[in-house]
């Protein structure tokens, strides 16, 4: 039987050395994957931005929902917990790109929809930037006053009363039956409601984008609401005048169909003259340039006029008494109102006293032209001594002898006043005219010319003739010298 060899020492060593070198590999790779690790960890801690909102209620936030800014997702929920006051303590994580956030940043809770119970997300509303403040550490608090906790649908129905769901309940039961049977044609009409539903909606987004101002909004609303409210009596009276404006409007249907059947013939119409006034605004462009001087020297007047204006209000004011006042047949009204009576009197023909008659007017203007003649004819008299020494007191009627002035004394008389022997007779027969004549008299002295009681001066004047143009006898004058 053959012996075995003993081993050789030089082996033993090399096994050895065999087993330390697999454990130095084995270290240095662990050393390697320990240093990624850590690296890996400096720099997820470098990136974690970590933020805590306080809100009012959670509003069934769950771990892993999002933060968005701007529609965008920057973070999400990492924890959620209650806060001692009762308050909810909402971690979240925001990326490097936002991180960090600065003082005025305001968290808000919404709904991705309305379907869907864990399908909130954090919206953070950055502030603009004259009103940030400065950064928020890592680890900071978003406070009370920055946070907005969405209200559900059912916080609202518990704000109502038993009576007001109950009627609620029954607006819902009367849309059930409204849309009973008539549920084809009603998604029909839904269908075409859909545009107006998506611009709705992006108009209703625009207006939440900037939330300040939608605020501002509400608030001015408010406002104006409010002054509606105190201003309620009026509102009521200029809604029933509405009211009544619009039912007569719709009273007289037909002519306004009539108005707006006749609407385009009188727009064609009205282009034509539209086109037509062009060349007339041209024509006035001299004339508007011609008044311009004269327009800059009318702001004196204008400024008078101002004043004139504010001065004439307590006049144009008292006018009010003269144009209507209690009672009657005192006003400028009621003087209106007899116009029309009156003018059919002037006017004519009226009938009175039985016959049909021309009115005033008529009649007037013949009596003004038959009247003519003796108004040309009397017309000397007023402008010469005949009438004018009579108002002078008789100052023009004597003469001047060496004793000074002498008034002219003339004695008339008629046929009842004297006799056929020149003595009275006052209750005798009558004289005749022939008889009165033999006496020394003279009658039918009807034709005497202006200035027939003067004498003449010896210039021709009196009696005055207009160069033989009147109708009067110059021979009549009194007797004597």
């Amino acid at each position: 039987m053959r012996e075995r060899e003993p081993e050789r020492p030089d082996a033993a060593a090399e096994a050895e050395e065999e087993e330390k070198s697999k454990t130095a590999r084995y270290a240095t790779v662990a050393a390697l994957v320990l240093a990624v690790l850590a690296i890996v960890l400096v720099l997820q801690h470098r990136d974690r931005y970590e933020v805590t909102a306080r809100f009012a209620n959670a509003s069934q936030l769950v771990k892993g929902n999002d933060v968005e800014i701007a529609g965008s997702r920057v973070g999400t929920i990492d924890d959620i917990s209650l806060a001692e006051d009762g308050t909810a303590l909402v971690k979240m994580t925001i990326s490097g790109d936002y991180a960090p956030l600065r003082e005025g940043t305001v968290a808000t809770i919404r709904s991705q929809s309305l379907s869907g119970i864990a399908n909130r997300f954090v919206q953070l509303q950055m502030p603009a930037a004259d009103e940030a403040g400065g950064p928020i550490k890592d680890g900071g608090v978003l406070p009370l006053s920055q946070t907005v906790s969405e209200v559900d649908l059912d916080q609202l129905f518990n704000t109502f009363d038993q009576k007001t769901i109950g009627h609620f309940k029954d607006v819902i039961k009367g849309f059930a039956r409204a849309y009973e049977g008539v549920g084809p044609q009603t998604n029909r009409g839904f269908h075409y409601l859909n545009p107006f539903l998506s611009t709705s909606r992006q108009v209703f987004s625009e207006l939440t984008t900037d939330e300040s101002r939608f605020r501002h909004l509400i608030v001015d609303t408010a406002g104006l609401s409010g002054a509606l409210a105190e201003r309620s009596p009026d509102l009521e009276q200029f809604v029933s005048n509405a009211d009544q404006a619009f039912g007569a409007i719709a009273s007289q249907d037909q002519s306004l169909a009539s108005a707006v059947g006749q609407l385009p013939d009188f727009m064609r119409n009205f282009n034509t003259t539209a086109v037509n006034l062009r060349a007339t605004l041209d024509d006035l462009d001299p004339l508007v340039d011609a008044s311009k001087p004269v327009a800059r020297q009318l702001q004196p007047f204008s400024q008078a006029l101002r004043g004139f204006a504010v001065d004439a209000v307590p006049t144009v004011r008292r006018l009010d008494a003269v144009v209507r006042r209690p009672g009657a047949d005192n006003d400028l009204t009621e003087l209106t109102r007899l116009q029309p009576a009156l003018a059919r009197v002037a006017v004519g023909p009226v009938r009175a006293n039985g016959k049909l008659r021309q009115g005033a007017f008529p009649v007037s203007v013949k009596a003004l032209n038959r009247g003519l003649p003796q108004l040309a004819f009397f017309r000397p008299y007023l402008t010469t001594e005949a009438l004018s020494g009579w108002f002078d007191d008789f100052g023009h009627s004597g003469v001047v002898d060496a004793n000074g002035g002498m008034g002219r004394i003339s004695t008339t008389f008629n046929v009842f006043s004297a006799s056929p022997g020149g003595l009275p007779n006052i209750f005798g027969a009558p004289l005749t005219p022939s008889q009165v004549e033999a006496d020394g008299f003279k009658t039918n002295n009807l034709k005497r010319c202006p200035g027939a009681n003067e004498r003449d001066p010896g210039d021709g004047s009196t009696p005055f003739t207009d160069n033989g143009s009147l109708d009067c006898d110059p021979q009549m004058v009194p007797s004597g010298p």
